[in-house]
């Protein structure tokens, strides 16, 4: 093992544009996404993929792509990462991005890695429908039933509740209105479009070639979940979701869409070593 160090540095970081469901990035996997912010973020770092010991990439629907059971290896394999070094995949839920990152952390403070690639990436509109219980044949008279993990995978069967209950479950216990959800909603969408406006997200985004009609490919390189051009008046007519006359709507609710973005990390030695420039500690 290596020697301990204290000193965890993020040395490069990007993303992809955020696409709708249903929309531009639908025909891509989660790997596809993750490799592309992971590239941008290696060149934007000056990290020789060969300088990174390990890969740990985030990631909750695994069966939205054929390759997503092993996201990691396959992102290590498609970036040029030397085949001897570890990939690992976590699932803390909404939280996997963020734990990809504490577990390189981990890594880096514990001395086994010295540089991390780290990720998070989901392409939600690659959700299958599926069957339970066919496999070994259906009987007639059986009213199978089709299942979407999408809503599925959201239900806490121990309290029998998803991520929208739970959200109008606070918005009850801590005063919070239907008015101040959907004003908070439109607030965030404004400031979406100020910030975009403003070119404030050019230098974290990885773009994304995506196919046109006609043939040919053209560069992806802004959002497409956000809805700036919505207004208050329109969100408050909206119902709904999870409770009659509750308050998340499918304008206040978090959205469902694709996108991945890269973290490298590094400890404060590989950066000597390596001649690498932190963004922070």
């Amino acid at each position: 093992m290596a020697s301990v160090t204290k000193g965890v540095f993020i040395v490069a970081a990007k993303r992809t544009p955020f696409g709708a469901f249903g929309g531009k990035l639908s025909g891509k996997t989660t790997v596809d996404l993750a490799e592309v912010a992971a590239k941008a973020a290696l060149t934007a770092g000056n990290v020789d993929p060969k300088m990174v010991d390990s890969i740990v990439v985030g990631n909750v629907f695994s069966s939205t792509s054929q390759d997503g059971p092993f996201i990691s290896r396959h992102l290590l394999l498609r970036c040029g990462v030397p085949l001897d070094r570890p990939a690992l995949n976590v699932n803390r839920m909404c939280g996997s991005g963020f734990q990809a990152i504490v577990n390189g952390a981990h890594d880096i403070t514990m001395g086994d890695s010295k540089v991390v690639l780290t990720a998070g990436s989901e392409c939600m509109s690659g959700a299958p429908f599926y069957m339970r219980n066919i496999r070994f044949g259906t009987r007639l008279g059986v009213d199978y039933k089709v299942e979407d993990p999408l809503l599925s995978a959201g239900l806490d069967l121990y309290c029998n509740t998803n991520m929208g209950g739970t959200a109008e479950n606070l918005a009850e216990k801590y005063g919070i209105s239907r008015q101040e959800a959907d004003e908070f909603s439109f607030r965030s969408q404004q400031r979406w479009k100020s910030a975009n406006n403003q070119g404030f997200f050019e230098k974290e985004m990885a773009p994304v070639m995506i196919k046109v009609k006609g043939g040919g490919e053209t560069a992806m390189k802004t959002d497409e979940h956000p809805r700036p051009s919505t207004t208050l008046e329109a969100m408050s007519k909206l119902p709904a979701v999870f409770k009659k006359n509750g308050t998340v709507t499918a304008g206040t609710a978090s959205g469902v869409n694709d996108g991945a973005g890269a973290v490298i990390i590094a400890g404060e030695a590989a950066l000597t070593e390596y001649k690498l420039t932190p963004l922070a500690r």
